[in-house]
């Protein structure tokens, strides 16, 4: 069979999209893994085009497999995802090496380019692009019906549309019996989920439906919006054992000025109040949040409220990135982008800075305390876990010296997808250290 490569960038909802594409046309092709270096005879890119880093990134991957398109190592060259997307006039006639370019939306036109025919009852089957970790991520939703100015997100994704529940629980079972046993809830906005299908917001009945599917034991919520937040989500995750007690909720802002420029539908009072219910209702809850330095209307004052407020919340998680004006989003027509970049990086590390001291205060915090946590890998000797306050790839891990005597002679591969008891020993601001309870 032909030779078939994918590579992915950008957000873990690029991983599923590509997953669902390599299961339609699997029986064609001999799929490459992602990172070897080898010739092929189709190679796809799935693109990222939400911010300029990463737009630039995308154009130099495809710019580098136009090369090797033209060097000979690559047969048919096709480019899919968020950049193609918004850029679909403009990127044909400037790289004319591509064969194909499509967009992020809908990805039958891709696969019958490739020579298949859409299977819509399997529109949801995957082929895991990772198959050591036992954690998978699945997109509940697509499209995004918010309107932040300064988000292309909505003009690329278009409206939310949520997958029936049906579809989801024969996904998480199918992910199951491959060995996952964390699925990490994810879409543009998922604290959305149902109102398009059902009327109402339905991710706690979602939930509840996914934790009884056979071998899946923890349930990870992401990307959930602060505006008009469902509040029976909290007590799922107060009583239901399977969903972890871990919330990602990127507020963004803190000021009342800045967040009415970014149109996020709350304030600072509003905000203050959900963080402050959040742990109220779920006592332990890890919370994760993202925000945004240097957007317009951002003064020094209004800088400094947001630094206060970290130092307030003391997020267990957080991460930040400055203001990118993105064109066609509302605040790249209507405000300036008038703080200069060396403010917007001062900003950013001083943020960074105040929630490093906060991150190591709370994993020293937990140095002496008994977790369950799940084995992710094994590298150099080492058992690579997590708890349920640890979300894969974004937040730090537990680390585990292996020894065959403590784990009865098992080989530690096959430790890989088993919970474990450990006990917290040391810490670093990012990394927990623990050896195994016997």
């Amino acid at each position: 069979m032909p030779s078939l490569q994918v590579i992915t960038l950008g957000c873990s909802k690029n991983t599923v999209d590509t997953e669902h594409l390599l299961f339609q046309v699997r029986s064609s092709y001999d799929i490459v893994p992602e990172g070897e270096s080898v010739p092929v005879d189709v190679l796809l890119i799935n693109t990222c085009g939400f911010i300029g880093d990463a737009k630039e990134q995308s154009v130099q991957v495809i710019l580098e497999a136009a090369r090797r398109k033209t060097a000979g190592e690559v047969g048919r060259l096709m480019v899919f995802g968020c950049l193609s997307q918004r850029y679909a006039d403009d990127l044909p006639g400037l790289i004319p090496e591509v064969d194909g370019w499509f967009g992020a939306r809908e990805l039958d036109p891709l696969i019958r380019a490739l020579g298949c025919t859409p299977d819509p009852s399997a529109r949801h089957r995957r082929v895991r692009t990772d198959g050591r970790h036992p954690y998978a991520f699945l997109k509940i939703s697509e499209g995004c019906n918010r309107r932040c100015s300064y988000c292309a997100i909505p003009y690329i994704r278009g409206a939310h549309r949520s997958v029936p529940m049906e579809v989801l629980v024969e996904e998480a079972r199918s992910l199951a019996a491959e060995g996952i046993r964390e699925l990490v809830i994810i879409a543009q906005d998922t604290t959305y989920y149902g109102l398009d299908l059902y009327g109402r917001r339905a991710l706690a009945q979602l939930l509840r439906k996914l934790s009884a599917v056979e071998g899946i034991e923890w349930l990870r919520i992401h990307y959930s919006y602060p505006a008009d937040f469902p509040e029976d989500v909290l007590d799922e995750m107060a009583l239901n054992p399977k969903v972890c007690r871990y919330m990602d909720i990127p507020l963004q802002h803190v000021s009342d000025a800045v967040l009415d420029k970014m149109h996020r539908g709350v304030d600072g009072a509003w905000t203050r109040e959900l963080i402050r219910r959040m742990r109220e209702r779920v006592p332990g809850v890890a919370l994760r949040t993202t925000l945004i330095v240097g957007h317009p209307g951002e003064t020094s004052a209004r800088f400094n409220e947001l630094l206060a407020f970290v130092r307030e919340a003391r997020f267990q998680r957080m991460g930040a990135f400055p203001y990118s004006e993105e064109e066609g989003t509302f605040g790249a027509e209507h405000f300036k982008d008038s703080i200069p970049q060396s403010t917007k990086q001062k900003r950013l590390q001083a943020l960074m800075e105040v929630q490093r001291g906060i991150s190591l205060a709370y994993n020293e915090s937990r140095i002496g305390t008994l977790e369950r946590v799940l084995v992710d890998d094994f590298s150099d000797g080492t058992l690579v876990c997590r708890s349920e306050f640890e979300s894969p790839e974004v937040d730090g891990e537990i680390l585990v010296k292996y020894s065959s005597a403590a784990f009865d002679g098992a080989a530690p591969d096959s430790l890989i997808g088993k919970f474990l008891t450990v006990k917290i020993t040391g810490a670093d601001e990012y990394d927990l250290i623990a050896e195994v309870v016997l």
